[in-house]
């Protein structure tokens, strides 16, 4: 499937949603947990949707906003909470949209960007306390199929709708610029911290990506290319220890996951901590 979401660690991931087949098709509620070699199913989400935001842990899941039409561009405001074997319902988003990026924790969650309006997409920030969602800091531009990472006082947003390669860091209350990416896409996944973030796959005009890149907190790096170039993937992890899978591939929807594994800058930063 391509358009879902995830959350969690490489060793113990979470996917969720998306869409089985073209539209119009069928969305999907399913939900998958990784414990570093194999899928196994769990319950499925109360709302079946496809490119919506997920954050969170394996037993402590976020997933928010959405595409429940058929046909698409019907945009939902549900929040539902994953407690390790099933979800619940959360407080309602203020602002129902697709193509949404999320990141931090189910408890103190960040939803950032997505759509109508197409194509530049929307500036607006909430903020997630476990039980309701407030309006943060809006972004300095219009972003939509964004990659995110970080935690609800420290995030990122970067890349998106139209092949962009800007970075945004919020402190918690509003955003500032930071490094260009050297790739400019859409539909990436992301993973990490702010000082520490990943970002890889993803499309521009010329096609799928597989490139990955390593944010340190102000520039932007290249690293290892995914073995399959895909939009629409999920993604979770960390920047030295990441996952991605599902998303749209050369020859249609994937279901395929790799794991990412940076030895050098895991070492680098334990060496200067």
């Amino acid at each position: 499937r391509d358009g879902l979401t995830g959350a969690g660690t490489q060793t113990a991931g979470l996917a969720f949603g998306g869409r089985v087949a073209p539209p119009p098709g069928a969305l999907s509620a399913h939900t998958e947990e990784y414990n570093g070699s194999t899928w196994a199913e769990q319950s499925d989400l109360s709302t079946a949707r496809t490119t919506l935001a997920g954050a969170g842990t394996q037993t402590a899941g976020l997933a928010c906003g959405g595409d429940t039409g058929p046909s698409g561009g019907t945009a939902t405001n549900a929040t539902e909470e994953y407690g390790g074997s099933s979800w619940t319902s959360g407080g309602n988003l203020g602002t129902g949209r697709y193509n949404i990026s999320a990141t931090g924790t189910q408890t103190s969650g960040l939803a950032i960007g997505g759509s109508p309006p197409a194509p530049a997409g929307l500036t607006n920030t909430e903020e997630y306390d476990g039980s309701s969602w407030t309006t943060g800091g809006a972004l300095p531009a219009s972003k939509r199929s964004i990659g995110s990472a970080g935690i609800q006082t420290a995030g990122l947003a970067f890349g998106g709708q139209q092949n962009l390669n800007t970075t945004e860091e919020y402190d918690g209350s509003s955003w500032t610029a930071g490094g260009t990416m050297n790739t400019g896409r859409r539909t990436l996944a992301g993973d990490g911290l702010q000082t520490a973030a990943i970002g890889f796959g993803g499309f521009t005009p010329g096609g799928n990506r597989s490139e990955t890149e390593l944010y340190d907190g102000s520039t932007w790096s290249t690293s290892a290319d995914m073995a399959t170039a895909r939009r629409y993937l999920g993604g979770c992890g960390t920047q030295s220890s990441a996952l991605g899978f599902g998303g749209y591939a050369p020859g249609g929807k994937s279901n395929a996951t790799e794991e990412f594994t940076d030895t050098f800058n895991a070492a680098r930063t334990i060496t200067s901590s």
